[in-house]
């Protein structure tokens, strides 16, 4: 039988909620930039980065350990 961690599948919701939360405040102070293009290129990237470790953790977490 294994246990889930749900430690784990909660700071991976956190993180994928943060990746959003970050995309979207950037996307409206996108305008006010120099560079929109290269800024929203960047926050892409990072969210993207920020929103695929998240989803790791929640099925790592959801896959738990094994327990004798």
């Amino acid at each position: 039988m294994r246990q889930r961690n749900w430690r784990i599948v909660i700071v991976g919701g956190v993180l994928v909620a943060l990746a959003i939360v970050f995309f979207l405040v950037m996307l409206s102070l996108a305008s006010k930039s120099s560079d929109p293009k290269a800024l929203m290129e960047t926050v892409g990237t990072v969210s993207g980065v920020v929103g695929g470790i998240g989803v790791v953790m929640i099925v790592v977490g959801l896959i738990g350990k094994e327990v004798a």
